[in-house]
């Protein structure tokens, strides 16, 4: 997809509590979510989407979870029944969403069905990872070719060798190899930086998740009285059973703070291996690193000896064929890649210099795993790379993102609304607040109440967010067309004058 595609354009049944928080987050819907204003201030504020009154969006939230429920009795049915057999009552906690949590059926195509038999336009996609769409005919034969012919050997295929080097072409690192998730590629990104340097210490930045491993566990999203000072936030953990030995070995910076990290570096001479960061932060909306920043935090890593890891696990194939890597024009050390990749089977890479992979390569580093480049997953990722991520499939997007953008944009502006169409490729996000957020500390004062507003009326409209909405992105696939899109906006103007009125 062309660089501009980057541009921004201005739980279970028996859950009754208010809405979860997703794990990792530290505030309700609807708290205001921190040091920023409240529900209340921003009811009466320039900040306010619309100038709604807390009252007001309580409202629309009761009476949408009512139609949500009322829609789907046998997702209830399923969510009592689940809660006996599954932990939580789900597969993930993520999963745990109020008013209940949704049990799927199928997918075809840009839709996805219900166990109740409702009809969405799935522009959830699995947290990123159906760009290819649901049913994909190059993505269903190549798995049902590899099946008939073996579904693992623990050894290398023929497909390995055609996935790393189309992987090379796009990203532009030579070296590569498999893993089958984003929590297993992120961790062997950080076994490497230490590996290859020999230090203990590494840097993330706050508000960012890269996987569910030890090492990263910190500050993904921590309780606004714990963050600490913004030019030096604090190292919280992000769960239960992180050792603290473990969280004081990885330091903090914010998004977009160049003199926080070399803050850091210079604190601890000698003694950071490195850096992981979305070059593109997907975990608070999107929110863009600023021009230099990202080609600044390599030359300040560089002249400390520390390397620079870069976490595609979101933006990947989504921001572009390259990811955010040609999108912004930064070539990494290290780049990990998941989700989209694999056209909705699960699987991992982990890409890198001949410096840093070369280290793997001599024994340095052993990164094993008894399903690394299986069969399976590599024909699909092979189908994926070369006859779905196509350059008309992503022209294709390019439009439907121009189209998504300026219906949203339109409904902000008729009705008044204080928020931000944020996209990037076939991502894109609604921030219900008045200014551009640049780093976690502008994504902590918005009122998520709005997101979840939002997320119920597209869902009871036939169309299926993510939830988390304050978090989570849209992503369209490759058999998404303008009639999904139509729906989409349509929908969104229906909350958006519900929120005015």
């Amino acid at each position: 997809m062309a660089e501009q595609a980057a541009s921004t354009e201005s739980s279970s049944s028996s859950n009754t509590s208010d809405r979860p928080a997703r794990p990792g987050t530290a505030f309700p819907a609807g708290s205001g979510g921190g040091p920023g204003p409240g529900p209340e201030d921003l009811a009466s504020s320039a900040s306010a989407p619309g100038g709604t009154a807390p009252a007001k969006i309580d409202e629309i939230i009761a009476r949408q979870e009512e139609i949500f429920v009322a829609r789907q009795s046998e997702s209830r049915r399923m969510a009592g029944r689940a809660n006996r057999a599954l932990a939580g009552g789900v597969t993930s906690s993520w999963q745990i969403t109020k008013p209940q949590p949704v049990w799927l059926s199928h997918g075809k195509g840009s839709k996805i069905y219900d166990v109740d038999g409702n009809e969405y336009v799935d522009l959830h996609g699995g947290y990123g990872a159906a760009l290819a769409g649901h049913g994909h005919p190059a993505i269903v034969e190549a798995v049902r070719s590899q099946a008939g012919l073996g579904t693992h050997f623990a050894q290398p295929t023929p497909a390995a060798i055609l996935v790393a080097e189309e992987l090379t072409r796009r990203f532009g690192l030579p070296l590569w190899r498999f893993a089958n998730s984003g929590t297993e590629a992120t961790m062997d990104a950080v076994h490497l930086m230490r590996a290859v340097t020999g230090r203990d210490l590494i840097i993330k930045v706050e508000g960012c998740y890269h996987g569910h491993h030890d090492s990263v566990q910190v500050s993904v999203c921590p309780e606004p009285d714990d963050v600490g000072p913004a030019h030096k936030p604090a190292q919280v953990a992000s769960s239960t059973g992180i050792p603290r030995a473990i969280i004081d070995l990885t330091l903090v910076a914010g998004f977009n703070d160049l003199e926080g990290v070399a803050r850091l570096l210079d604190e601890n001479p000698g003694q950071v291996a490195g850096m992981i960061i979305e070059p593109i932060m997907m975990n608070a909306g999107i929110i863009k690193p600023e021009p230099g920043y990202l080609a600044g935090l390599k030359d300040l890593l560089h002249s400390c000896g520390a390397l620079l890891t870069f976490d595609e696990v979101k933006t990947g194939l989504t921001a572009g064929p390259g990811g955010a890597t040609r999108v912004t024009g930064v070539t990494p050390d290290i780049i990990c890649l998941a989700k989209a990749i694999g056209g909705g089977v699960s699987v991992a890479a982990i890409g890198g210099t001949e410096e840093a992979m070369g280290h793997v390569s001599s024994g340095g580093y052993e990164m094993v795993g008894t399903f690394n480049g299986n069969p399976l997953a590599m024909a699909a990722c092979r189908a994926m790379l070369c006859e779905v991520a196509t350059p008309a499939a992503y022209e294709r997007i390019e439009a439907l993102r121009l189209q998504a953008v300026a219906g949203l944009q339109r409904e902000i502006d008729r009705n008044g609304l204080r928020a931000q169409v944020v996209s990037v490729g076939a991502k894109g996000c609604v921030v219900f607040s008045a200014e551009p957020v640049r780093d976690f500390r502008g994504f902590l004062g918005i009122d998520d109440s709005y997101s979840h507003a939002h997320w119920l009326y597209q869902h009871n409209g036939g169309v299926f967010l993510p939830p988390w909405g304050k978090i989570e992105q849209w992503l369209i696939s490759v058999q998404h067309d303008e009639a999904d899109i139509e729906r989409f906006t349509g929908n969104f103007a229906g909350f958006a004058a519900a929120l005015r009125t």
